[in-house]
């Protein structure tokens, strides 16, 4: 068992660009519902509170997200969905599309978004990839290790200041425990570095608590 985590996050653990970067502390809530509507069909909602302390940088967050995912074979599942977000910023409507991956521990996402903002005209285009591993690490699986690293793609720009190419990468770390009948509790160490053309990268360091209910 042990052997199977140093492999997730040997795999997992990505070097990051060296830049001198500016820090910078967030925390995360989310809640998510996820309900099996059919043997082959999943609808999830969830909502996150995010709160950040450079309000700089839009200043605290809310996100609230409907998917649908539909199995096509054992370990494929074709889905999409929409995403509103409110910051202090600006508000933002999200279309994307999605197909995710499972074989054992493992799990590959890849996820195409469409992005409206309340302050741009044209559509931002952005493609997230997303590995993570979930580890279980007693024999009752009670607790399970979950690693992760999700990388973030801008395809086009909104606004002619908009950087393309790689804008985010995340990686995260932390433990999932079932707390109660379908419900789960997640907590993650969560890095972030948002890359910036001629300006310092963004790191945030962010506790990430998910409340998971599955239906």
């Amino acid at each position: 068992m042990l052997c199977r985590l140093s492999i997730a996050v040997s795999v997992l653990a990505m070097p990051l660009p060296v830049h001198a970067a500016t820090q910078e502390s967030q925390a995360w809530l989310t809640e998510m519902v996820t309900i099996k509507v059919s043997e082959a069909n999943l609808v999830t909602v969830d909502s996150s509170q995010r709160a950040r302390s450079d309000s700089r940088s839009g200043g605290e967050q809310f996100l609230a997200r409907v998917a649908i995912d539909h199995r096509i074979a054992p370990a494929v599942q074709l889905g999409g969905g929409f995403a509103y977000l409110k910051s202090e910023a600006d508000e933002e409507l999200r279309l994307f599309q999605q197909v995710t991956l499972t074989k054992g521990i493992w799990l590959a996402r890849t996820r195409m978004e469409q992005r409206f903002f309340d302050t741009v005209d044209a559509p931002v285009w952005r493609l997230r990839q997303r590995l993570q591993a979930s580890v279980p690490v007693d024999t009752a699986k009670q607790w399970t290790v979950v690693v992760a690293t999700e990388i973030f793609f801008h395809l086009n720009r909104g606004r002619p200041s908009d950087k393309t190419g790689l804008a985010t990468m995340r990686h995260q770390i932390g433990l999932r425990h079932p707390i109660g009948k379908g419900v789960d509790a997640q907590l993650l160490y969560m890095r972030q570095q948002n890359f910036r053309d001629g300006r310092p990268d963004v790191v945030s360091h962010i506790p990430w608590l998910t409340l998971s209910w599955r239906i």
